[in-house]
């Protein structure tokens, strides 16, 4: 292993910036980078295109029905999903190749590890498309209908409410500790090994953001603001080693939002613009 590369003082998300050489860390993060701005790039083209088109619980009655296919849909998820996702696994795509380079092994394990960690939220992406099409057959009475409003604003109660959770603290103590998870979850298998790793850890993951998630339904799987404020709530939870707190202010927030949805249902359709 190269000199410039050292053994972690700490076990936190910036620690893993830190054991490989600033060459390395500059590549990693170059190639998530271009990955991420890329499907930025597809995923704002789409939005722009489908801005007419009903999303979410908020967009029902005053947008036009969409007629995607399933498999468009799927694509568009999982385009979406590598702009807002990607950036939030360098610290564990780090550490996983560190890990690697001291068992002797080559950075394919580690890229194994990330389509691991892709996989699951692709499929979780059925989830959605359930949801979407369900969105597809409602008429416009809906929207003038109480459940409406109440089923959106239920949305945002309980997305906020999980940010107080003990299964999000669990889910977010493995995305904050990426060595103690490569140590415990990649047993030098082979790429075999990785793949699994990158799945469970895909799935703590998922247990970590799906909340905010989930606000999409309400207000839009396509509404780019929205999109775009909890890409960097991400970013931040998964960086920063009080990132839980930013998650808890979030949570606060949605519960507001979803006490206000509830008593003024005029304000779903401001919120889904």
């Amino acid at each position: 292993m190269p000199a410039t590369d050292t053994a972690p003082t700490e076990d936190t998300p910036r620690a893993a910036f830190g054991v490989l050489s600033w060459r390395a860390n500059l590549a990693v993060i170059i190639a998530l980078l271009v990955v991420s701005l890329l499907a930025w790039r597809s995923t704002i083209e789409s939005s722009l295109s489908m801005r007419g088109m009903v999303m979410g619980l908020g967009q029902v009655g005053w947008l036009t029905q969409s007629d995607m296919t399933a498999g468009v849909f799927l694509a568009m998820w999982v385009t979406m999903m590598m702009a807002m996702m990607l950036p939030t696994v360098a610290p564990v795509m780090l550490a996983h190749l560190a890990v690697n380079r001291r068992r002797g092994r080559g950075a394919h394990a580690t890229l194994v590890f990330v389509a691991g960690y892709l996989f699951i939220w692709s499929a979780i992406g059925i989830v959605p498309l359930l949801a979407f099409k369900a969105l597809v057959h409602l008429d416009g009475d809906a929207a003038h209908s109480m459940w409406l409003p109440m089923l959106a604003g239920a949305i945002l109660l309980a997305a906020g409410a999980y940010q107080f959770t003990g299964w999000k603290r669990a889910c977010f103590d493995h995305c904050q500790s990426p060595f103690a998870f490569i140590a415990t979850h990649d047993f030098d298998g082979g790429a075999l090994s990785a793949l699994r790793a990158g799945v469970i850890h895909g799935a703590y993951c998922v247990g970590c953001c799906w909340g905010l998630t989930a606000v999409l339904l309400a207000v839009g799987l396509m509404n780019l603001v929205w999109m775009a404020a909890i890409f960097a709530i991400f970013v931040v939870e998964k960086s920063w080693r009080h990132g839980l707190v930013v998650a808890k202010i979030a949570g606060a927030l949605l519960i507001v939002l979803g006490g206000a949805v509830i008593a003024h249902p005029a304000l779903l359709a401001s919120i889904s613009l």
